[in-house]
């Protein structure tokens, strides 16, 4: 199933709720959890933090030399996994294009600020802006309460889903790339402009968390590659639109089937992904992501 075929509910049917400024979940934000593999929380982040990580990743993006690095991200071939520049960015801040950026002498063919997939992985601890709003008490206290025992701050993603040529993300689980013994990863992914349909919002098929991992991406005799480790197909069951205004976060489940659709529209729909795990849990010496030399951290 590609997330262009998707056949989507509508919006409306999603379970969404407004959380406290503490974080806290209700019984029924739980069940909601429990029951579908994610759950929406409209106004999660203040406005003002919104617009602060948005005005802050284009101050990074002015300042990065896009001749220091060509590394085109994928999510649909997988090819960057051969550059070196993103096998070592799981401690680092570093910035990947869209499919398409250069022509074939290596020239942007459009301006840099419009040219890139994302900037990652280690924005949270090595940027003070997102540091700030990324180990914030409401994340914190989310965190605890999805039961993570100790929660460990592993990756940061900031997602730019250009207009017009905002790529496809197809059908995956987290847990995939950040797979730990138990499973244990949770995505926070924070729209920082309003998301839907049109500009590319996440698809997810609802209660699919509660079937297996299928696939892993690792190393494997010293080259990362996507590993196959259980054939059984996605649920044919309807792929529900998880339509969102700025400011909400949308909790996903390390072993949620999602998606997002290309950015088809004028208008952006940057987001930031950050993704905790719990530190009683094993994490694999053989995952993509590694930071030799800098200790995860918690949320204090």
């Amino acid at each position: 199933m590609s997330g262009q075929a998707a056949r989507h509910e509508a919006s409306a049917g999603v379970a969404r709720f407004r959380c406290g400024a503490g974080g806290e979940l209700t019984a029924a934000m739980r069940q909601a959890y429990d029951r579908d593999g994610f759950l929406i929380l409209e106004g999660f982040v203040p406005a003002a933090d919104c617009g602060t990580l948005k005005v802050r990743a284009a101050e990074l993006v002015e300042a990065f030399d896009p001749a220091s690095s060509h590394t085109v991200f994928s999510a649909l071939t997988q090819a960057h996994a051969r550059d070196a520049y993103f096998r070592d960015s799981g401690g680092a801040i570093r910035f990947f294009f869209e499919d398409g950026a250069f022509d074939a002498a290596g020239r942007l063919v459009v301006p840099k600020a419009l040219a890139l997939n994302k900037i990652g992985h280690a924005l949270h601890d090595l940027d003070p802006v997102f540091d700030r709003v990324s180990r914030s008490a409401r994340f914190a206290s989310l965190a605890g309460a999805l039961g993570l025992a100790r929660p460990l701050l592993l990756q940061s993603m900031y997602i730019f889903k250009q207009p017009q040529i905002g790529g496809e993300v197809d059908w995956h689980q987290d847990a995939t790339f950040l797979y730990t013994e138990p499973s244990s990863v949770v995505g926070f992914w924070l729209a920082l402009d309003d998301a839907d349909t049109g500009n590319g919002c996440l698809t997810a098929i609802a209660g699919a968390h509660r079937g297996p991992l299928r696939r892993r991406f690792r190393y494997r005799d010293g080259a990362l590659a996507m590993e196959t480790i259980d054939t059984t197909p996605w649920p044919a069951a309807p792929q529900v639109a998880l339509e969102v205004p700025r400011g909400s976060v949308v909790v996903l489940h390390g072993l949620l089937p999602h998606a997002s659709g290309a950015n088809t529209s004028p208008r952006p729909r940057h987001a930031y992904s950050l993704h905790v795990i719990d530190g009683g849990a094993h994490y694999a010496a053989d995952n993509w992501l590694q930071r030799p030399g800098r200790p995860l951290r918690g949320f204090a």
